[in-house]
């Protein structure tokens, strides 16, 4: 790994390089809106890294429940199913 050391403003970065193949197509599109938005490419890449690793919340770990949160409240049957000793007979308890 290569660390580079990048000025912005007055401020001094050192980032990793990263080199990765992209297909053609994309290449050229990458191109076109870094010309158009007078940015280096690698500007347009890491900012969309940053988009997609946020929206997928990868910078956190996360908890057991909040990797089944969305299967909270799926299923129907009494709400006090794990507490009311009535539920538990048929279990042993």
């Amino acid at each position: 790994m290569v660390l580079h050391l990048v000025t912005n403003g007055n401020t001094d970065y050192f980032m990793a390089t990263l080199t990765c193949k992209i297909p053609e197509e994309l290449n050229a599109l990458l191109e076109k809106k870094a010309e158009k938005e007078h940015v280096p490419k690698s500007a347009i890449l890491r900012e969309a890294l940053v988009a997609h690793l946020k929206k997928n919340n990868l910078s956190k770990k996360s908890s057991a429940f909040d990797l089944v949160r969305h299967l909270s409240g799926s299923l129907q049957g009494p709400s006090d199913l794990a507490t009311d000793p009535k539920h538990l007979k048929s279990l042993g308890a």
